[in-house]
This record gives C-alpha cells, sequence and structure tokens, in this order.
C-alpha cells in the first residue's frame, strides 16, 4: 500500500499533526506486516508440498514420504500452538494434503493398483475432511437449489466431462480401469468416480482448501493456490504436462465453484472426466470412435 503524501504547508498549518503521521504510518506498516505473515502461513505449506510432490516425480518416493510425515507433524504442531484463528484455519485445510500423499503411497504395498484400489485411498479421506468441514463450519448446499438445478447441471456436467476428458488422454494416454464395457462395469466406475473419487477430492480441493483461501487471500488467490495445489498433486503421472493441465482444469472448476457454490456441479463434472478418461476413451478411441 502506498503511503500518503501530504504537502508540508498542512504540516504545518497543524491540520495533521506528527504523531497522528506516526500512528497512520504504523497502521500501515501493521498492514503490510499482515501481509507478509498471510504469505509465509499459506506459502510455507505450499513450498513444503511442492517439494515432497517434486520427490515423487523424480521417483524418489521414500524420501517423499518422510517429507511428507514431517510436514503433517508441522502443521499439527501450528494447529496446536498458532495463536491466529485464520491460520489454524489455513493449516488444518492443508493437513488434508500430506494425509491423501500418505494414504496414497501405503496401497501398493498392500493392494494392486486397480478401481477399487481408490476406494482404500478416498474413502478414509472423509473421515478428517468431514470433521475440518464441520469444525470450522464450512457452508453446504441446499438441496432444493439442487434439484431444480439438476436439469441444467446434469448435461453441462457430462458435456464439460468430455471434452476435458478428451484433452487430459491427449497427455496422458490412460489405460482403462475396467475389463469392456459392460453396464455392471460402467456403473462401477460411475459410482467410484463421482461418488468416491470426484466427491472426496472436489470436497477437500474446493469445499475446503478453496473456501478458507478465499476468506485468507481473497477470491483470485483462493482459487489460483487451490489449482496451484491441484496441480502439484498431480505429479504422480510423472509428465509436467499433466501438472499444467490440472492447475488449468482445477482453475476452471474452482471459478465454477466460486460462481455457483455448489459442490456439487464440480464434483459431477470431476467425475464425468474420470469416467471417460479411464473408461469410455480408452476402449472406443479419441473422439468416442465418432471421428
Amino acid at each position: 500500500m502506498a503511503s500518503p503524501e501530504y504537502p508540508s504547508s498542512e504540516l504545518e498549518a497543524g491540520q495533521i499533526s506528527l504523531p497522528e503521521l506516526g500512528k497512520m504510518f504504523k497502521v500501515q506498516t501493521d498492514e503490510k506486516t499482515g501481509l507478509l505473515r498471510k504469505m509465509f502461513s499459506a506459502g510455507a505449506p505450499v513450498i513444503a508440498l511442492a517439494f515432497a510432490e517434486l520427490l515423487i516425480f523424480s521417483g524418489r518416493i521414500n524420501e517423499a514420504a518422510v517429507a511428507y510425515t514431517l510436514l503433517l507433524i508441522v502443521l499439527s504442531f501450528s494447529i496446536t500452538i498458532s495463536k491466529k484463528l485464520e491460520v489454524r484455519k489455513i493449516h488444518q485445510a492443508f493437513i488434508l494434503l500430506p494425509i491423501l500423499r500418505l494414504v496414497n503411497l501405503s496401497m501398493p504395498i498392500f493392494f494392486e493398483a486397480n478401481l477399487y484400489s481408490f476406494v482404500f485411498i478416498y474413502v478414509p479421506m472423509a473421515i478428517p475432511a468431514t470433521i475440518i468441514s464441520v469444525h470450522q463450519e464450512i457452508p453446504g448446499e441446499k438441496k432444493a437449489d439442487l434439484l431444480k438445478k439438476m436439469k441444467i447441471y446434469l448435461p453441462f456436467s457430462i458435456l464439460a466431462g468430455l471434452i476435458f476428458a478428451e484433452m487430459e488422454y491427449l497427455l496422458i494416454q490412460t489405460s482403462p480401469l475396467i475389463p469392456d464395457l459392460s453396464p455392471l462395469n460402467l456403473l462401477q466406475l460411475t459410482i467410484i468416480m463421482i461418488f468416491v473419487v470426484g466427491l472426496i477430492e472436489e470436497f477437500v480441493f474446493r469445499g475446503i482448501i478453496q473456501t478458507r483461501l478465499e476468506e485468507f487471500l481473497g477470491p483470485a488467490g483462493g482459487i489460483l493456490l487451490a489449482s496451484l495445489l491441484f496441480g502439484i498433486m498431480h505429479s504422480s503421472y510423472g509428465t509436467p504436462y499433466e501438472m499444467i493441465y490440472t492447475f488449468l482444469a482445477g482453475g476452471t472448476l474452482g471459478y465454477l465453484f466460486y460462481r455457483t457454490k455448489s459442490l456439487s456441479l464440480v464434483v459431477m463434472i470431476h467425475g464425468f472426466i474420470n469416467i471417460f478418461l479411464f473408461g469410455l476413451i480408452p476402449h472406443l478411441g479419441p473422439g468416442l470412435g465418432l471421428i
């Protein structure tokens, strides 16, 4: 914030006393200090998360697990001792990401990576996410409004999901998570991708993290930083293009969530992206075999 300029004539005339001018500068200094503290409180965990994901990207899984464990401890300690409520809330939101990644890293040890492994990764996340959302009083969506808008949300979600999935498939050429397109397999894929993966990821990234960051940094900063985290957390695909893509896709979902305040909308879009990406497109080909 720029310092106000007062003509020397005003000071000489006694319209603004030196003590008053000193108080004005003190207020400005406090505002700048508060901004720097906000940037550090939000930025330091993001840098730590980015470092841990860089370790995963480079194949150093054990080191990444250690880094995430240390970050989990630090964030827990900060939540316990911080006197600032807004800092405690933002660190409570951030703590979901090391928990998610540590659960994710543990799964290959016990389970073969398949459609059902998503259940073991994401369902446990519902517990801490729900506790944090209740504790922080994250506002919910009115069911009456949702039912009225569903006739618009559903077709829009399917179309948006197809467009995003087609673009993402060009980048990572995914393999199908179901052996064929039988009704039972498609039903299982739909349930898991919308009501497990899409619901939990959007609840964490948009419903909790973006909501907290918007209050902490403003709408633009909240959407940008939440989308950046969303992109970074896709480092396990091993390509920077996927992280850039998911950052942009996350920004789109974040903006839609900010404008509509509808978690259901972004959950459906996210879910349909995954249905097309891991089911229909790998079996039918790009353009669903119509091109």
